[in-house]
């Protein structure tokens, strides 16, 4: 236990530092329009390569970033890095919307979101152009936050609460916060071409979606039956390892010359399975 408590120790201090030392980078995972097959967006996820232990999972560095208190200039070093990257890509003849995941302790700074949109205005980067991911686990004391959250809407961000169906959110708290988008979590998804009871609980969370005025998104899609399955449930975007690993920023436009035609042909019905598989073996 004190090995680990010192480790833990370490690692909090290394990452006070770790993005002044260029440690952090981004990579992006593509998320596709299931009625059009384009590119409806990017997921933006933190990584951090330290020399010190190593790359380092998210799942263990931000729980520590958010015990020493480092996570707010873990937050704020990627929504700079999402946005300048946001402006290369729109010189590029790309926009595109971003998903960043943003922490519970971060929103329950109601400056955050003024901060936000100042950051966006000094960049030059339209507000409308950011997604924030909320974890479901994050939002069980949401109504204390609703405050916070709607000021991001009101300023023109989107809203995702995500890995939905994992969590202990009622449905009470789903209709009164500002959420524009619903994530399926992939525990779900998994399963949904093979399991009759994930099959329902997908279709059923798509149709909640619709009926709040949601946008339904599966995560973790990875076989082209699964993705067959949620066009056919009326899911409005998808994202995976069958369409794509989380990439560097400068292999995204490279991945939508050689990727989107077949995810279009996909989504209007074409023949399916072997340009699919061809898409998935290029990942």
């Amino acid at each position: 236990m004190k090995h680990f408590a010192a480790r833990e120790a370490d690692m909090a201090t290394a990452l006070q530092l770790a993005a002044q030392r260029h440690e952090l980078f981004l990579l992006y995972q593509p998320k596709i329009d299931l009625g059009s097959g384009e590119l409806a967006g990017v997921e933006a996820l933190m990584r951090w390569d330290s020399p010190e232990f190593g790359l380092v999972e998210p799942a263990i560095f931000i729980p520590i970033a958010e015990r020493s208190g480092a996570i707010d200039g873990l937050t704020e070093w990627g929504f700079r890095a999402a946005l300048w990257q946001w402006l290369v890509w729109r010189d590029q003849g790309v926009k595109v919307e971003i998903a960043f995941n943003i922490s519970a302790l971060t929103l329950r700074d109601m400056h955050f979101p003024d901060y936000l949109q100042r950051l966006c205005q000094l960049q030059g980067v339209p507000c409308e152009a950011l997604i924030l991911e909320v974890t479901e686990g994050a939002t069980q004391h949401a109504m204390c936050l609703l405050d916070t959250l709607t000021r991001f809407r009101i300023k023109g961000m989107g809203l995702a609460l995500d890995d939905f169906g994992t969590g202990f959110s009622s449905l009470l708290q789903l209709r009164q916060l500002p959420y524009t988008e619903l994530k399926i979590d992939r525990c779900f998804i998994a399963d949904a071409a093979r399991d009759g009871e994930s099959r329902i609980i997908v279709k059923s969370v798509v149709d909640l979606a619709h009926g709040l005025g949601l946008t339904a998104v599966a995560e973790g899609v990875e076989d082209a039956e699964t993705l067959q399955l949620l066009i056919a449930l009326g899911c409005d975007r998808a994202q995976g390892f069958l369409i794509a690993e989380p990439m560097k920023a400068s292999d995204l436009v490279p991945w939508m010359l050689e990727s989107l035609d077949t995810w279009r042909d996909l989504c209007h019905g074409d023949p399916v399975a072997e340009p699919v598989q061809a898409a998935a073996n290029g990942r």
